[in-house]
């Protein structure tokens, strides 16, 4: 805990980034381009004082795609002011909370809403507004989040690429709830460590950030957000070189009721051969209940890959992964790295292939959307 001071300390930094994204196949629907270039911006501004008792956090996202306008977007990522104490922080605002320890699948993070237009794996989250407490004690952590002005998923428009026969819009996602984005949330979580072991138990009552797709008679696309009550548990132990992962989720609401777990490990062989390099190798299982229904199509699936950690001045990393289908033949390959260049600029590049994808998977409908994405940033 720092000193109480009246000093106020600022800070502003940022990105700026260039993106390319290259589909290598011709796409299936009538009006998908292959070529994406864009740009992007990020800033960020942060104050606090009283030594630090008081904090204003801005983290703000605007894109520009010149292929589909249905990316260009600006987004408060978070803007939330908050109070810190001896064993307890108060939050009011937009913000940003993650939750889970898994690789393949994030089961049990739930708070946020899926920034769909920036990445396809779920990892870019909008900000959601909330008034979150936390409270810390020797039996562990208590966090408690009142929530509302629900966000809606945004989709690829007739030009974007990943996107269904039908593009779905804005105006083809509607609630259960009549209250509809204002509908009043809340979530609590516990979490703890008991020596090698960290766990967490969380509860969510609101509006599914994921919407139940389904199809009109006339074979146009339509969602429902759902009002759903979710329990989870998510374990992380570490034992040596390897960690093992644990996520499981249950989930109900009147129109689709799911179980869903994500198990498995990663074992790290640190400095290979003295070169500074640590190699991890991950395996996880992935099963969801809802199995065809599933828009992840992740009903019964194996998870393997490999991290490549260089230890270098410019962080270099790279992760490698496929997602095998237990029962049928589609498969989900993906590449990651990133690599610093001086002091200010980023590079990051991302593969997605699809593989001998079934027909009775949802993902059959991106079966062509195989991909490369460059993405150069410049921080300030």
């Amino acid at each position: 805990m720092r000193a109480q001071s009246k000093e106020v300390y600022t800070e502003f930094s940022g990105n700026v980034g260039f993106e390319y994204r290259y589909f290598m196949n011709e796409g299936l629907y009538s009006g998908q381009k292959d070529h994406f270039p864009a740009f992007s911006i990020q800033p960020e501004y942060y104050v606090e004082w009283q030594g630090g008792k008081y904090i204003l956090n801005f983290t703000g996202f605007g894109r520009v795609d010149f292929t589909d306008p249905e990316r260009n977007h600006l987004d408060i990522r978070e803007l939330y002011w908050q109070t810190v104490n001896n064993k307890w922080e108060l939050s009011v605002g937009l913000k940003k909370i993650y939750w889970g320890v898994t690789e393949a699948a994030h089961l049990v993070d739930i708070i946020n809403q899926t920034d769909n237009l920036e990445s396809f794996d779920g990892e870019q989250k909008l900000g959601q507004f909330m008034l979150h407490y936390s409270y810390m004690t020797n039996f562990g952590t208590f966090d408690l989040f009142a929530m509302s002005f629900f966000r809606k998923r945004q989709f690829p428009g007739v030009d974007g690429r990943l996107r269904t026969p039908d593009p779905i819009t804005d105006s083809q996602l509607d609630f259960e709830s009549g209250m509809n984005e204002t509908r009043p949330e809340g979530a609590i979580r516990w979490s703890h460590y008991f020596g090698p072991v960290d766990i967490g138990f969380s509860y969510f009552y609101g509006n599914g950030r994921e919407p139940i797709v389904g199809i009109n008679d006339d074979g146009s696309l339509f969602g429902v957000y759902p009002v759903i009550k979710q329990a989870g548990i998510d374990l992380q132990a570490t034992t040596g070189p390897i960690l093992w992962k644990f996520e499981s989720i249950i989930r109900r609401s009147d129109i689709q009721d799911m179980k869903a777990l994500d198990v498995g490990f990663e074992y790290t062989f640190g400095n290979i051969g003295g070169s500074g390099i640590d190699l991890g190798l991950l395996g996880e299982y992935l099963y969801d209940d809802r199995g065809d229904l599933a828009l992840s199509s992740l009903q019964s699936d194996v998870f393997i890959g490999s991290r490549l950690a260089f230890n270098d001045v410019q962080s270099t990393e790279i992760l490698f992964g496929t997602i095998l289908d237990v029962n049928r033949s589609t498969q989900l390959i993906s590449l990651e790295g990133s690599r610093r260049f001086g002091e200010s600029l980023k590079a990051n590049l991302e593969m997605r292939l699809f593989r001998k994808v079934s027909d009775e998977e949802f993902i059959y409908l991106f079966r062509a959307d195989d991909f490369l994405k460059l993405e150069l940033d410049w921080y300030f």
